[in-house]
Order: C-alpha cells, then structure tokens, then sequence
C-alpha cells in the first residue's frame, strides 16, 4: 500500500491539473485561442527557465552522465525502427509516416518533467534525458512525416535546413545548453537571478498541464481506432516492457531510471499532432493516439512506477 501511494502521488497530481484544464476549457474561462497562446508561452519562457534553473545550480563534473545519454539515444533509435516494422502491417501507406511518428515521440518536456518533479523535487535527470532522445525525435519525425506522405515529392533540402534550424533555436534546448555550460563554468548565481528564474520556472508546469488539458478533445481519442489502438499499446506499453529491463539490467536506478520510464512510457506529444499536419498529413491518427496515451498514461504510468518503487530501483 505504501509504494502504490507512493505512485498515486507522484502520478495523480499530474492529470488532476490536466482535468481543471478541460474543466475550465468546458466552463469557458479557457478557450482554444487562449490555450494555445498558454503551449506557445510554456514551451518559449517558463519550460527553458525551469531546466536552466536545475541545471545552473548543480556540479557539472556531478551530475554529466555519457553512458545515460547515450542509452537515451540507442533506446530511441530502437523504437523508431520497431515502430517502423509494425508500421507495415497497415496496408493504408498513408497513415505509416504518422503512426511511426506517434509510437515512439514521448512528451519529454513537459508530462516527464513534472512526472519527476513530484517524485524528487528537481526535474532531475530529464535534461540530460532531452538531450540523448528530442533531437532524434525531431529529425526522425521529419524523415517518416516526408518520406510516407501522401504524394511525396522527396526530401528536399530546404526541409532539413528547417528542421535543423528548429533544434538549434528550440527554447527548451537552449535553456539546457545555458544551464550545462553556467554548471560547467561554475558561475555564481546571483539571488535576484535566482528568484526569478525560479519563479518563472515554477509556472510551467502548471500552466503547460491546464493548457495541455484544455485542448484535450474525446471525440478525436476514437478516430482510427485500430491504429490508435496498437500505436498506443506500443507508447505506453510495449516499449517499457522491452526496454526497461535493459535499463534495470545496465545499472540505472532512481532519477535516471524514472526518467528513462518517462521518456518510453509518457504519453505522445501534441507536437506530433501539428508536425503531422504541417506536412501534409491527414493528422486525424496523430490526434487520436495523442488522446488515448494523454488519457491512459496516468493509469499506465502508475503502474510502471509502482511495479519500479515495490522492487526498489526508485
């Protein structure tokens, strides 16, 4: 009973933001224009401030782990190829470019970070998580996304300049990038600095939630069902199943195991969503998988972090 409250709490309060969200939405004091403005702002301001503050304020030498990012990296390699191969069951080309795409492309950043947030405090290891696993979600989302599209007339190289344009200024990337080299540098972190930095940070996870929940919309989770169905399967069951064991076995535990389970268990990003339809794609796959794995994530998420906490890896 004690590690199932454990998981409850550290799960439960996560989607109980994202359920005000969708009652606000309901009642009005949300509507979609503002919900929107609200994922632009979190994603531009409050999301890089939180992992600038993590990170400026720890030892470089510390907390720096090649092995784990690499992991991070093979591990998303991996699942983008075996979603790739289940990809070929459906005879619909169409959807392939889209269902690989949903498979494997976790809510890093914004679900991860408070998932660990309410189990350590800090976002703990999900930077370094971010940066062995986002960059290759962004690159591989493109090459899937172009090469099934429909009436594809191949990659030109105005689309890669774009995407790799996109990493390089990605706000969350550059917040990492600030927080590495402040750590590695050692500089002092002045109060002032450090209570705004702090306070801005401390709205994104709130905010980001409500907004996520906000835009949360059930008549969509059932679209495509088939499809869905398996692509959810894959995102918040059959990877983690894979590959957690891998992890266990490798020598992970605590934080960089929690954040491992985020990065293969967190539900499909909304980001996925506007990608898909950005690039021609129908996207109603791609809304439909984001739905399901928003809404049973919390149930899938309790379940691997109780099964992780009863044996004592976290």
């Amino acid at each position: 009973m004690e590690h199932l409250i454990f998981s409850l709490n550290a799960v439960v309060p996560v989607f109980l933001m994202m359920v005000l969200g969708y009652i606000f939405h309901k009642i009005g004091w949300i509507d979609d224009e503002f919900a929107s403005k609200m994922n632009k702002f979190v994603f531009l301001v409050p999301l890089p401030a939180l992992l600038f503050g993590d990170l400026a304020t720890v030892d470089f030498t510390e907390m720096w782990d090649v092995r784990f990012v690499l992991f991070c990296f093979v591990i998303t390699v991996l699942s983008i190829g075996i979603a790739a191969g289940i990809s070929c069951l459906w005879k619909d080309p169409s959807i392939k470019g889209e269902f690989i795409q949903v498979s494997y492309r976790s809510s890093a950043a914004l679900l991860g970070i408070a998932f660990i947030q309410n189990i350590y405090g800090t976002a703990g290891m999900a930077p370094l998580m971010i940066i062995g696993s986002v960059p290759l979600y962004n690159v591989m989302a493109v090459l899937v996304l172009s090469l099934f599209k429909p009436g594809r007339q191949g990659l030109g190289g105005d689309v890669w300049k774009r995407t790799m344009k996109g990493i390089v200024t990605n706000p969350i990337m550059i917040g990492i990038a600030a927080g590495l080299l402040w750590s590695f540098f050692r500089l002092p972190m002045p109060q002032i600095l450090g209570k705004v930095v702090s306070g801005v940070g401390g709205v994104a996870t709130p905010m980001g939630l409500m907004a996520m929940g906000a835009s949360f919309d059930f008549g969509k989770a059932f679209d495509k069902l088939g499809p869905a169905v398996t692509a959810a399967f894959i995102k918040l069951i059959g990877f983690c199943a894979v590959f957690l064991p891998l992890a266990v076995g490798l020598g992970f535990r605590e934080e960089k195991l929690a954040a491992i389970l985020v990065m293969l268990g967190s539900a499909t990003t909304v980001s996925s969503y506007v990608m898909a339809r950005n690039m021609g794609h129908e996207g109603v796959l791609s809304a439909s998988v984001v739905m399901l794995t928003t809404l049973f994530s919390a149930f899938t998420l309790t379940g691997w972090l109780y099964l992780l906490r009863s044996i004592g890896y976290i």
